[in-house]
């Protein structure tokens, strides 16, 4: 545990307690637990409430349930924690028009002290409830506790250094650290943070004050207070630090003779900073003080604050990069391309059938084609350039493409970065899979220090290696996608990567089981060739030949809470094969003899994942159940993916009345590209 986590954590008389905060010292608060889980047990003679002891062998969750909360401007939620022996902590958001909670901070590792968790939360007009839900490992000796639960009105990275828990700032240097100073602070009478460089044992010795991580996306005006002894023999610092420990400088002390004060030592001049931020993804603030002797003096911080309005009137805004998203349903968005007597890129849609894949978003709908058969040709590319995006930011760049042409086609795509002011285009991505009419998932993480433009080249050497390859649903966002693919996870969604996220078989009232699968189904000319989510990942089947026709596999959602609001479900599905059955979907509300069809697809609905979109509203408990009914032939397969439950209408259906729901027909008589 750091030096200055002496977790004396009693809150301090000027601190204030908001709803939804507890120190746990006589009582549980407003804090309960649910009745459904284990329960939280307040410790008497520790002032903290704890989870240790399983009831039953399956059972081994606790989940505490806080008071409502009104929404600030915006909050810091702080939670003093300790977990042990392979047991976990989550901490939620309730909110009652959501079946799901949404999990706002997680962790797993084990710790033999106190620590600080911190959760920024974004404004919002909705009452809420904090969710605490801890789980107990197998070990023996597993418990989680929690000392305090604080909720504040500021950013989390705000900080007057005034209370003993020093607003989770921590020291990251194991033998320089910065300490907390008691005297005349910025305000008066009060703490500060300093670091004195007669603790430096060699030469450039680093101490390093790290704020906790940012949590949502911020940008605004970060200001603090210093003062520097000795200036000319050390350097002060304020960086940024990513999860990926990239570092870049937000802004450095001037030497003395640029700062038009009295640096002397009877003067104690508090130095006031601002400093524009922009967090659009998780980072650290690094105050770092560095020093090359041990007569290097010494500096003091205080007065950590911020402002969602930038410092200078003139700063640009964060740069949105959903502009370059684009999944071509209603044209080419803002990406654009090089006429020079080469073969376009044009957008297409398939029909559903048995013999060409339609789009990624929606299995109907649009995407581009380049290097038609219709405008075979040998010895050309086409160019496909995204919007202008500036430089100095890391990039995710996802998108999907399809190979469609003759088998066997070797780097008929590829991703290059083309910067105006003529440098040479770099090349960021080649296409290396073989695999035809499934859309594969391509994630890039980029950084230029220019700006860039994204451009896509499809190629074509010769009339033997030349393929059609479509492109379909791009999305950039900021940061780095090893980074956005590890952060929280999201109950609501299942792409069944993980296993099945809390689906349950039908044991009792079915004949068949759904299974996890990866690549094609056993048997021939059924099922898909790769999932939907990334063309080599996972989904869910039935496998029809284990099955006699008429069998039926049932799959169980988790218990749903239920809203006073509409729902939206939304999933993928697979229907491919000459003998498919049938595949429905079902509220379970428990209260009634029969479940309640809310969807259903019967037979062959050709090669692509096809989505579905259902509006529902259920105020109790409930569960949704995955129905597939095996079909007369093995060629059945039933194949299911990337469930996502949203609050609110389905977008589709955004503004129109949720609609009648009909039966689908066969179309494997259908077989037609439309050009538009």
């Amino acid at each position: 545990m750091l030096s200055f986590y002496v977790l004396s954590l009693i809150v301090t008389a000027k601190a204030e307690l908001l709803p939804g905060s507890c120190s746990f010292q006589e009582s549980t608060c407003d804090y309960v637990s649910d009745p459904g889980f284990l329960s939280w047990t307040l410790d008497p003679s520790g002032h903290f409430i704890t989870v240790e002891e399983r009831v039953q062998e399956d059972q081994g969750k606790a989940v505490l349930l806080g008071p409502d909360v009104d929404q600030q401007d915006w909050s810091c939620v702080r939670v003093v924690y300790q977990v042990t022996a392979g047991a976990s902590l989550q901490v939620q958001k309730r909110t009652d028009a959501e079946s799901f909670d949404q999990v706002l901070w997680t962790t797993q590792s084990p710790s033999d002290s106190w620590l600080i968790a911190s959760i920024d939360l974004q404004n919002s007009t909705e009452t809420f409830k904090i969710v605490i839900e801890g789980k107990l490992g197998e070990e023996e000796g597993s418990s989680v506790s929690i000392y305090e639960i604080k909720i504040s009105d500021k950013y989390c990275i705000e900080c007057a250094f005034e209370e003993a828990h020093l607003c989770g700032y921590s020291n990251r240097n194991r033998y320089m650290n910065w300490r907390v100073g008691r005297s005349d602070d910025a305000d008066g009478t009060g703490q500060y943070m300093y670091v004195d460089s007669t603790d430096t044992r060699s030469f450039q010795e680093v101490a390093e004050l790290v704020s906790p991580m940012t949590t949502v996306p911020m940008s605004g005006c970060l200001s603090f207070q210093y003062q520097q002894d000795h200036a000319g023999d050390h350097l002060f610092s304020l960086f940024s630090r990513d999860r990926a420990g990239q570092y870049q400088e937000l802004w450095r002390a001037d030497l003395p003779e640029n700062n038009h004060a009295d640096w002397s030592p009877e003067a104690r001049v508090w130095m006031p900073v601002q400093v524009d931020l922009k967090a659009p993804y998780p980072i650290e603030l690094v105050f770092e003080g560095s020093f090359n002797s041990p007569h290097g003096g010494y500096v003091l911080l205080d007065d950590v604050s911020f402002s969602p309005e930038f410092c200078h009137a003139g700063t640009e805004p964060t740069f949105d990069p959903s502009i370059a998203n684009c999944d071509f349903e209603s044209g080419y968005c803002q990406y654009v391309q090089t006429v020079m007597g080469s073969p376009l890129w044009r957008r297409v849609s398939v029909k559903p059938n048995i013999y060409s894949a339609g789009d990624h978003t929606t299995g109907a709908g649009s995407f581009l084609l380049a290097n038609s058969r219709s405008s075979l040709q040998s010895g050309y590319f086409s160019r496909l350039s995204g919007p202008p995006m500036p430089g100095n930011q890391k990039y995710c760049l996802k998108f999907f493409y399809s190979l469609r042409g003759l088998s066997g086609a070797d780097q008929v795509l590829s991703a290059y970065l083309y910067y105006r002011d003529g440098t040479k285009q770099e090349q960021i991505w080649s296409q290396n899979e073989k695999i035809r009419n499934v859309w594969i998932a391509v994630e890039l993480t980029f950084q230029s220090q220019k700006n860039a433009q994204v451009v896509f080249i499809s190629t074509c050497k010769n009339v033997w290696s030349c393929g059609s390859v479509g492109l379909d649903d791009i999305k950039v966002t900021l940061g780095d996608c090893a980074l956005l693919a590890s952060s929280l996870s999201v109950p609501s969604h299942c792409d069944f990567e993980a296993g099945l996220c809390g689906y349950t078989q039908d044991k009792e009232g079915d004949s068949g089981d759904w299974m996890l699968a990866r690549g094609p189904t056993p048997t021939s000319y059924t099922g898909p060739r790769g999932d939907h989510t990334t063309g080599v990942g996972h989904y869910l089947h039935i496998e029809a030949s284990v099955m006699l026709p008429g069998h039926k596999a049932r799959l169980f959602s988790s218990s749903l809470r239920g809203s006073r609001e509409p729902q939206c479900l939304q999933f993928y599905y697979h229907m491919y094969g000459s003998g498919i059955g049938q595949l429905s979907v079902y509220l379970q509300t428990g209260q009634e003899n029969e479940d309640k069809l809310l969807w259903t697809s019967l037979g062959e609905q050709g090669i692509s994942w096809l989505r579905a979109s259902i509006n529902y509203q259920y105020d109790q408990q409930h569960q949704i159940v995955f129905e597939a009914t095996r079909g007369a032939s093995v060629r059945s397969d039933i194949a299911i993916d990337d469930v996502i439950f949203e609050r609110g209408i389905c977008r589709e259906y955004a503004g129109d009345h949720i609609p009648q729901l009909s039966l689908s027909g066969d179309n494997n008589d259908i077989r037609s590209m439309t050009f538009k």
